[in-house]
């Protein structure tokens, strides 16, 4: 008896087992597939479900590549807005390192550049800078040059070529990393640096460097209204209508046909190679020089002047001065001023310059040779003090290594 009740139990629990099996296979069928099975099938199967599959596939890549297409080829409407947007930036660019004291940035400038270009710093007028100072004739400063290279603080004796303005010093490979230099430019450095002309460093060479922030805003705001592009050459009708728009301005009245003849007379000026334009830094400089002449004092622009520059200052007095009384005449005094334009001749150390060697200069300026001068005028006494004042415009002036006349300042 209990032999035949567990054979039963045996076949209930064999059956109950199987009915598990049964469900469990049914509820697999009932499941829908896995994805990679699923394209598995339907890659490996010849049914009708790859041809259907197709067409939304096609018209997808379809759509894809009209939109492709589209974008690919702007219609000349885009075109041209985008060509404005791209010319307004460079604009902005350029006014920006105009802001900025960084001057001229010519595009054809090398920006391969590893070293960092230093940040200027405009300067800003002292509570006493209207004050006169007090340089004396017999004390000669004769200031050393710096040891060091300006960009990477390293002393190589002679390798090194100095500023003829300030005591700065610079290797010509240091130059070119920072890409501020032309390979002429790096040239005439090479040439010039050594000799009795010199040379000028970036800092130095640069005047607009020396206007202050409001004065520099002034400059701006003069441009904009004028419609003058920073970093752009200017021909003799841009620099006239330039002219006419500032006297409209300033005075409220056109350029008198005289006047115009002075605007082209500048234009010569400032274009000694007879280019046909004006460079803008030629051009930067000579409006710089032009706020310095409105907005300084004589005092204040004798504050500029380097030690560099104020020995060789008395050195141009003391060769007039032949009785070494002290005093030389206005005639003197205007060929001294002449002298500091003289670069056609580098190994020249003299200031008996005529004034065919030096070039127009403005009728309004001291050094004038059209205005009429009595001979009282011309014999009178000028001392060492107002040598230097009157003379600190034409000494700043002669800072820049072009060969352009940046005196000529506007009527």
């Amino acid at each position: 008896m209990g032999v035949l009740m567990s054979k039963k139990q045996q076949v209930e629990k064999v059956q109950k087992c199987n009915a598990v099996v049964s469900a469990f296979q049914a509820g697999l069928k009932d499941r829908p597939a896995p994805a990679k099975q699923a394209e598995g099938e339907v890659e490996e199967g010849e049914g009708p479900a790859k041809p259907s599959a197709n067409p939304e596939k096609k018209n997808t890549e379809g759509a894809e590549q009209e939109e492709t297409d589209n974008s690919a080829g702007p219609s000349t409407t885009q075109q041209g807005s985008a060509a404005a947007r791209d010319d307004c930036k460079v604009n902005q660019e350029a006014w920006s390192r105009l802001r900025d004291g960084k001057g001229v940035e010519p595009e054809d400038l090398d920006k391969s550049h590893q070293l960092t270009p230093p940040a200027f710093v405009r300067p800003k007028r002292e509570a006493d800078d209207d004050q006169s100072v007090e340089v004396e004739l017999e004390k000669k400063e004769q200031p050393p040059s710096d040891e060091m290279c300006d960009v990477c603080e390293v002393w190589t004796a002679d390798d090194l070529y100095p500023c003829r303005i300030c005591t700065r010093v610079f290797h010509d490979g240091c130059l070119r990393e920072l890409g501020y230099l032309r390979a002429e430019a790096l040239q005439e450095m090479r040439d010039t640096a050594h000799t009795v002309t010199g040379w000028s460093c970036y800092y130095c060479d640069n005047l607009n460097l020396l206007l202050t922030e409001e004065e520099m805003y002034s400059l701006m705001e003069t441009f904009k209204q004028c419609k003058i592009i920073p970093e752009s050459c200017l021909v003799s009708d841009e620099l006239l209508q330039y002219r006419h728009f500032a006297s409209k301005q300033q005075f409220d009245k056109d350029l008198t046909d005289e006047q115009e003849e002075e605007v082209l007379a500048q234009f010569a000026a400032l274009d000694p190679e007879k280019k046909g334009h004006i460079e803008w830094s030629d051009f930067l400089y000579f409006e710089s020089l032009a706020m310095l002449k409105k907005f300084r004092t004589e005092n204040s622009l004798v504050r500029l002047l380097t030690g560099k520059e104020r020995d060789k200052a008395r050195s141009v007095f003391l060769g007039l001065d032949l009785d070494q009384d002290g005093v030389i005449t206005r005639a003197e005094c205007r060929q001294a001023q002449q002298s500091w334009f003289h670069k056609l001749n580098k190994d020249s150390q003299s200031c008996n310059v005529s004034i065919s060697h030096v070039g127009p200069i403005c009728e309004s300026s001291p050094a004038s040779s059209g205005s009429e001068r009595s001979k009282s005028d011309e014999s009178r006494p000028v001392t060492w003090a107002d040598f230097l004042k009157e003379s600190g415009i034409y000494i700043i002036a002669a800072r820049p290594n072009s060969s352009a006349m940046h005196i000529r300042l506007p009527l």
